[in-house]
C-alpha cells in the first residue's frame, strides 16, 4: 500500500526481523531474487536497516522521506551521524545484542594464541615438540576499555580461568569497574602488567592509533594482544614489529584497518598471529538479536 512506510534492507538479516517489519511496512531487500538498489527506493525510503554498508550525507540528502537508520550492530563509524542530526534522521544501534558473542570470540582468540592453535593448524605432521602453550589460569588479563563486551570478558577471565583482571577506562568510574570484578588502574599500570591485553574501545578520533609501538613495548615480554573492537585502534605496523622482535608472543585479531585483510599482508605470514574476518558477532543468537532489535528501533521511530 502506498501509505505504508518503506524500509530498505541492503544485506541479509534474520528473517524474524524482516517479518516483523513487513507487518507494518513495505520492505524492499537489496538481496535475493529481485534486489532493490538504493536508487530505486531513495525517494520513498523511510528507514534503512544497515549491517556493514555506509550511509553518508550524500545518501541521506537523496532520501527526503528518510527518518531512521538502524545499525545492525554497535559501531557508528559507517554512518555520518553529524549529517543525520542536521537532517533530523534518527540513528540507532543494538549495543547489547552481540556483547556475549564478541566476548566469547575475544577469549577464543586469546586461547588460540596462548595454546599455539594457529601454529598447529598451519603445520603438518607431529608438531607437539614445537608447541608449548601457556595456561590462562593465574595470568593477568588487561582490558583497555570497560564497556559491555569487556565486562563479559572480565567475568569469563576471572570466573572461568581464575585470571587477575585489570581494567582502564577513563569514562567509567573506578568504583563501577571494581564492582564488576576488575581492578581499576591507570594506562601505564595496565600496560606494565597485562600479560594478555584485550582492546574494547570505540573508534573515534581520540582512539585512532591508541595502541602503537610504545604501548606494545610497554607490555610485559611475551604478552599477547587481542583486538575485537575496531582495526584503527591498533597500529598494525607496530604490532608486526613487536611480534617480529619477539617482544609479543602473538596476537589475535578479529578487526583490521582494511577488511578483509589482504592475503599478502605481512601479518598473515606470522604463525603466532591469529586473524578472523570480523566474525566476533557472527553467531546465530547474536545475529537474530541484532536484527530484531534493529527492527524494533525502526518500528518505534516510524510509530
Amino acid at each position: 500500500m502506498a501509505d505504508r512506510p518503506l524500509v530498505w534492507i541492503p544485506r541479509p538479516v534474520h528473517e524474524d526481523a524482516v517479518r516483523r517489519l513487513a507487518a507494518v511496512a513495505e520492505v524492499r531487500l537489496g538481496y535475493g531474487a529481485a534486489p532493490a538498489s538504493f536508487d530505486e527506493v531513495s525517494d520513498r525510503v523511510a528507514a534503512i536497516l544497515l549491517r556493514t554498508e555506509r550511509v553518508d550525507g550524500e545518501m541521506m540528502a537523496r532520501a527526503p522521506a528518510l527518518r531512521v537508520v538502524a545499525r545492525h550492530g554497535v559501531g557508528l563509524d559507517t554512518v555520518d551521524v553529524d549529517r543525520a542530526r542536521e537532517l533530523g534522521i534518527a540513528v540507532t544501534t543494538t549495543p547489547t545484542a552481540n556483547a556475549q558473542s564478541v566476548a566469547e570470540h575475544a577469549v577464543a582468540l586469546l586461547l588460540a594464541v596462548r595454546r599455539g592453535i594457529g601454529v598447529a593448524v598451519r603445520n603438518e605432521g607431529d608438531t607437539r615438540a614445537a608447541i608449548t602453550g601457556r595456561e590462562l589460569s593465574g595470568a593477568t588479563l588487561g582490558l583497555l576499555g570497560f564497556g559491555r563486551i569487556a565486562r563479559r570478558v572480565a567475568a569469563i577471565g576471572a570466573h572461568g580461568f581464575g585470571m587477575r583482571v585489570l581494567a582502564h577506562d577513563p569514562m567509567v568510574p573506578a568504583a563501577e569497574i571494581a564492582a564488576a570484578g576488575a581492578e581499576p588502574v591507570d594506562l601505564p599500570h595496565l600496560l606494565a602488567h597485562a600479560e594478555n591485553l584485550s582492546l574494547h574501545v570505540p573508534l573515534v578520533p581520540g582512539t585512532r592509533g591508541l595502541v602503537g609501538l610504545p604501548e606494545l613495548l610497554a607490555l610485559p615480554a611475551g604478552a599477547v594482544v587481542v583486538n575485537t573492537s575496531r582495526g584503527g585502534i591498533l597500529d598494525e605496523d607496530a604490532l608486526l614489529t613487536a611480534v617480529r622482535r619477539g617482544h609479543l608472543a602473538g596476537a589475535g585479531l578479529d578487526v583490521t584497518v582494511v577488511e578483509p585483510l589482504p592475503d599478502d599482508h605481512p601479518l598473515r605470514a606470522e604463525p603466532t598471529v591469529v586473524i578472523t574476518p570480523h566474525t566476533g558477532a557472527q553467531t546465530a543468537e547474536a545475529l537474530r538479536r541484532m536484527a530484531t532489535e534493529a527492527a524494533d528501533h525502526i518500528l518505534a521511530h516510524l510509530g
